[in-house]
């Protein structure tokens, strides 16, 4: 029992501290971006929702309902992505102003317009073009809410009227009429 005490040969080098330390960030990034696509899917469980169509050829998307109990799923406006949040109490389609800014559409004074977080002013627009899934529907009204949050699209009653709804367990089906 001479010496037992720990010498500098039995401290791990400095390149093999960096490769641990480098092994350490590579695995916490790869958790992050595996939990955050795994939070993102489970928010939209519809982020590419195929165009069903039957044998009379009328087309339907049907989508699932997320962890929360709402329909969510990708589309677009004027051919741009954007993720619509299903709305059967809306009036109207409703854009954040953020959003409508960055896709460019016109506003026109809108008025004011009762929300459940109040009352608030909203400007009006129409959309040339909103679709899920190839479902599209030209000419669409739409309001810019300027205090709403994100860039979530509330998908009003201004699109869904033109398609029948068909709701089972945990999908929504969205079919064209015959």
């Amino acid at each position: 029992m001479a010496n037992d005490f720990p010498t500098t040969r039995d401290m791990p080098s400095r390149l093999g501290k960096a490769m641990l330390i480098a092994a350490w960030v590579v695995g916490l990034a790869l958790l992050v971006l595996f939990f955050q696509d795994h939070l993102d899917r489970d928010r939209n469980p519809n982020r590419d929702p195929d165009l069903l169509v039957d044998h009379a050829g009328v087309p339907s998307v049907v989508l699932a309902r997320n962890r929360m109990g709402h329909y969510v799923a990708t589309g677009s406006i004027n051919g741009a992505p954007v993720t619509f949040l299903l709305d059967t109490g809306a009036t109207t389609v409703a854009l954040p102003l953020d959003l409508a800014r960055r896709l460019e559409l016109p506003l026109l004074p809108g008025g004011m317009s009762k929300t459940a977080n109040g009352t608030v002013r909203t400007w009006s627009t129409r959309l040339d073009s909103v679709s899920i899934a190839g479902l599209s529907v030209r000419n669409v009204r739409a309001v810019v809410m300027p205090n709403m949050p994100g860039d979530e699209v509330l998908l009003g009653m201004s699109y869904l009227k033109r398609f029948d709804l068909l709701q089972r367990g945990d999908t929504l089906t969205l079919r064209a009429p015959d």
